[in-house]
Formats: C-alpha cells, sequence, structure tokens
C-alpha cells in the first residue's frame, strides 16, 4: 500500500475503536465543531468568490437601442462584478449562484456560456444558476443584438472579444467560489422596497396608452434577504433581491454603471465590512425606479442605493427564519406557446416595438423557413429543506408571475427570481398578453410574440417541479 493510503486505513481503525466519548473529546480538541457540522444532515457550506468584469476599454452600453447611446460609454460610474455563492449540502449536492452587473443574455449566449462552466467546472448545467441585475447601463455581450442597432465592425469584435473574457471570468469566479467553501448557518426574510412603480399607464377605458409611472397598479416591492454567517461568528455574505428595472440612469447616460443595484451592493458592503453582497434581480419587467433620468438621476441613484441596502441591513439584523438543508436543486426546459403566426398584411402594418418581431417573420416567410409555435424557457427550483424555495424564472419576467407563483405554491418560505439563465426578451403574463404594449414585444434572439398561455404553461411547470422534489433525504449524491 501507499502511505498515505496506509494512514487512511489505520485511522479508520482507530476511530472506529473509540467511544462515542472519545469522538466527542477528539472533535473538541481538533475543531470538532467544523467537523459536527458536517455530519449533520441539515448542514451547509458556503464559498464566495468575485471578479471584476469592467471592460478594460469602453464599449457600446446595453439597455436602450437608442441614437444617444449609439458610441461607446464614456466614464464609470461603478466597478461591475460577476459574484458567485457556491453551496454544498452534507450529501455532496452543490450549487452555485452568479450574480453579474449586466442587461441581458440571449438564448446563443447563454448556450455558449454554460457549455464554457460546465466544462471547466465540471459542474452539470442544472447545479449553475445565472442572474442579471439588468442594468441599463453596462456593456453588451455577444452578438444577438448587433442586428438591432449601427454598431461599427471594430466595436463589434471588440464586444466579442470581452464577452470571451467575461466567460473565463465567471468560469474562474464559480472555481473559485467552490474552493471557498466553509460551514455556515443561513437565514432569511424580507423586507420593502419604497422606489418600485408599475410602469403601465392606461386610458380611461382601460386600454394601454404607454409607460410611465402608475402607482395605482401592482408591483413586487418585495426585498429578500438571505444573511450567511459563520457557525456562532460574523456574516460573510448578504444576498437580496428587487423587483424593479435598473433604470434610474436614462438613454442620455454614457457612464458605465450598474444603477441602482450596484449603488446598493457597494452601500451593504461598505456598512458591512468584509462581507459579500450579491443583487438577485425579480419579476420587474413592468416596474420602474423612481424618480429616474434627467439632470438629477445620479442623485436619486444614489438614494435609490442607500435605501435599499438600508432596508436590507434591518431585514439582515433579524429576527430571521433558519435555513437548512439538504440543497434540491432542479432545472428544466419549458416549452412555452407562441401565438399563431399573424397574417402578412398584419405584420407589414407592425411598427414600433413590434416591428423587430414583424420583420424577421416576414423574412422567414419569404424564404419558406417555419417559424416557431414554442420557446424554450429554461427553469431552476432550489429547495433548501423545508425552509426556503427560490424559483428562478428566465427572461424580462412582468409582476404577475410572481403573484402567480405564489397563489400556487404559497407565498410562505418563496424567493421569486426572473432575469435567470437566459433573458431572450419581455415574458408577458396572460393579462398583459390580452392588453398589449411595451411588455408583449416578444423574443429578440428567438422570434414570436408570447401567447396568453404561456403564463398557465409555466406557472404548472413550477408547481410539478415543486411537486418532484423529494420529501426525504436521498443518499449521498455521487460525484
Amino acid at each position: 500500500m501507499h502511505r498515505h493510503v496506509i494512514r487512511r486505513f489505520h485511522t479508520g481503525l482507530l476511530l472506529r475503536a473509540l467511544s462515542a466519548a472519545s469522538l466527542a473529546a477528539l472533535a473538541s480538541f481538533s475543531g470538532g465543531s467544523v467537523r459536527a457540522e458536517a455530519a449533520r444532515p441539515d448542514a451547509l457550506r458556503v464559498g464566495f468568490a468575485r471578479v471584476c468584469i469592467t471592460p478594460e476599454q469602453p464599449l457600446w452600453l446595453h439597455g436602450y437601442a437608442s441614437q444617444p447611446r449609439f458610441r461607446p460609454f464614456e466614464g464609470k460610474l461603478n466597478d461591475l462584478y460577476a459574484k458567485a455563492m457556491a453551496i454544498e449540502d452534507s450529501r455532496g449536492e452543490r450549487a452555485v449562484l452568479i450574480t453579474l452587473d449586466l442587461c441581458v443574455i440571449r438564448a446563443p449566449e447563454a448556450a455558449a456560456l454554460f457549455g464554457r462552466l460546465t466544462q471547466r467546472t465540471g459542474l452539470a448545467r442544472r447545479q449553475l444558476l445565472v442572474n442579471f441585475s439588468h442594468t441599463h447601463s453596462g456593456p453588451m455581450i455577444g452578438s444577438s443584438d448587433f442586428s438591432r442597432v449601427p454598431m461599427p465592425a471594430e466595436d463589434q469584435q471588440a464586444t466579442l472579444a470581452y464577452t470571451a473574457q467575461l466567460y473565463e471570468k465567471i468560469a474562474d469566479v464559480t472555481l473559485a467560489a467552490l474552493a471557498d467553501l466553509k460551514p455556515a448557518e443561513l437565514a432569511w426574510g424580507t423586507g420593502r422596497c419604497d422606489f418600485v412603480r408599475n410602469r403601465r399607464l392606461y386610458r380611461e377605458d382601460g386600454s394601454y396608452r404607454g409607460m410611465g409611472p402608475n402607482p395605482d397598479k401592482p408591483v413586487d416591492d418585495t426585498v429578500p434577504v438571505l444573511r450567511v454567517s459563520a457557525p456562532g461568528g460574523p456574516v460573510r455574505g448578504l444576498v437580496f433581491g428587487c423587483a424593479c428595472h435598473p433604470v434610474t440612469f436614462g438613454q442620455e447616460n454614457l457612464k458605465l454603471s450598474g444603477d441602482y443595484a450596484s449603488f446598493a451592493q457597494e452601500e451593504v458592503e461598505a456598512s458591512h465590512p468584509g462581507v459579500q453582497a450579491m443583487f438577485v434581480q425579480g419579476c420587474g419587467a413592468d416596474a420602474n425606479s423612481d424618480p429616474r433620468c434627467g439632470p438629477d438621476a445620479e442623485k436619486h441613484v444614489r438614494l435609490q442605493g442607500r435605501s435599499l441596502a438600508a432596508e436590507v441591513g434591518r431585514v439582515a439584523k433579524g429576527p430571521l427564519e433558519p435555513v437548512r438543508g439538504p440543497l434540491r436543486v432542479k432545472f428544466a426546459e419549458v416549452a412555452l406557446p407562441l401565438k399563431p403566426i399573424p397574417p402578412r398584411a398584419e405584420l407589414e402594418k407592425m411598427t414600433g416595438t413590434l416591428a423587430h418581431n414583424a420583420k424577421r417573420m416576414l423574412a422567414a416567410l419569404d424564404s419558406g423557413r417555419p417559424l416557431p409555435s414554442h420557446h424554450q424557457h429554461p427553469l431552476a427550483l432550489w429547495h433548501f429543506g423545508g425552509d426556503l424555495t427560490l424559483v428562478a424564472l428566465s427572461g424580462e419576467v412582468v409582476s404577475g408571475y410572481a403573484r402567480s407563483v405564489r397563489r400556487e405554491l404559497g407565498a410562505d418560505r418563496l424567493w421569486v427570481a426572473g432575469y435567470s439563465n437566459e433573458v431572450d426578451g419581455y415574458l408577458p403574463d396572460a393579462t398583459i398578453v390580452a392588453e398589449g404594449g411595451y411588455e408583449a414585444r416578444g423574443l429578440v434572439a428567438d422570434i414570436g410574440f408570447y401567447s396568453a398561455d404561456a403564463e398557465r404553461t409555466l406557472v404548472q411547470a413550477v408547481r410539478e417541479a415543486s411537486r418532484a422534489l423529494p420529501k426525504s433525504s436521498p443518499e449521498k449524491i455521487p460525484r
């Protein structure tokens, strides 16, 4: 036998010979709290890491496809980050949450990113969850949106080079978080955000008329907060959410920024030294920060960041509900139905926000190419024992989905996120599909407009995924 194998063999005999009292004494003498924590079936280990993803050269910003933005950014208000939180339960199940201070990722880019992550980390696709803050003042990634803006070839190449570097940095930070796994105590609670406003305006007859702050319509103003601490020790991480477009900076802003989400993270970390703050975007596709834009935008965004950070700090002080293992992770792709292809005459009349899909549909019809009837929607569920379930929906998800999922699963012990894994356009609920308007504009890289049945299909898939989670702890998960 090799020396290290012999050593393990004799150690095993010795430990089996020790009494329970002797084992307890040995554990107490040599880091027993860590060993005891690892032995508990509901124990969790957590690791954190971050990496700066601020571009080394100015790139085109993403979020407003309009004339003022048709150039590289000029200056910087925030550094942007990729942050990772790795979790491992007592069975060896692992999952990593990655938060990005970026706007969106389309389906082709998402496939490339997750392919690179699984290759470099050895994790399965289901073990990886990426959430985008949706800042409208961060750099474009990938090529899927090149056709929507007049970007010169040299700027396109710079964007693609940045995207390739970004994927490697995201893989690096994922591996770093896994290498940082330590015993942890998790707890969570919820607060409220005071600057989230519904942005859909209506005429007296109830028809949609445009965009602007509408305090009379509902939003998801909850602020979920997950606190991660060393056992009996200091806080290591604060993961928090908000369901609101980060658009305090308007199209006239040419400075790189994570908008209110970055200012909030910076404020949390400044007031909690040594803590990693991570922002998770919720179902806020039909909500904007208020106030926003104009000459006072920078003042407003700093106040919003400070306000959100203060609420996170208040909630984090407790009382909070414990979050324990085992961790069960489920991932699926749900075929969401699209509307039937409109008649050619109707497509030819479509303008404004609908024109992007209309032109591509007409081109497909002219070339004889088939158009999709469904869009594959990535769906992820993280279930922590009976304490908390994180439901992560993809796309620009409107607030109605948060309400629908809570009605289906129960609002207690539930965190509903949007903008996860892939963001290929708006995901309207059945009400907004019927009303029309900006959030019913359809897909971007894929082609089509969502059907009113998409909401029922997705909520049913969430329910089925939740029911499929085992109620008892399975055996140790093989690597």
